[in-house]
């Protein structure tokens, strides 16, 4: 084994910086999710809400058939509003507000309006696509696995 015998450390305490040396840094932007009372307004909100409620009921299920990290950018007039993740990667399954903690397996880039329709049936997700509705990064063919949960969300 390595053995050091007299040691003393090289820097004294007169060594730091003196006063007035340090940069004032700025604060923190903050996050482009809207404030709690603003969440209400938004069409999508509930939506996820009770999605993550069946994810809380059956993510153990989902965690086995998924095996995914997904993060959801919702959008207006081009900017972020809302992010929410969805984590069917790993324990039972969570969903919550913010982006992911773990790299994502898929991030959705999404229109509120577009999203809504994709959710209520009303547009086929592979079309929205195609013609450019909404983005998609990373594995796109995981996609097709959130589909499957969306579409056993809205059966109860």
């Amino acid at each position: 084994m390595w053995k050091r015998s007299g040691h003393q450390p090289k820097i004294k305490a007169e060594d730091g910086p003196l006063a007035g040396q340090f940069e004032v840094l700025g604060s923190v932007p903050e996050p482009a999710i809207p404030h709690p009372l603003e969440l209400s307004e938004l069409e999508s909100f509930s939506v996820f809400e009770d999605i993550r409620l069946h994810i809380r009921e059956m993510g153990a299920q989902l965690v086995k058939k998924v095996n995914a990290i997904f993060q959801l950018d919702i959008t207006k007039n081009g900017k972020i509003i809302l992010q929410w993740t969805i984590d069917l990667k790993n324990g039972s399954g969570d969903m919550y507000l913010g982006p992911a903690r773990l790299p994502a397996d898929t991030v959705f880039t999404i229109p509120e309006p577009v999203f809504m329709e994709l959710v209520l049936g009303k547009m086929n997700p592979q079309k929205a696509f195609l013609a450019g509705k909404f983005k998609v990064s990373g594995k796109v063919l995981l996609s097709q696995k959130l589909e499957r949960v969306f579409k056993d969300w809205a059966k109860f």
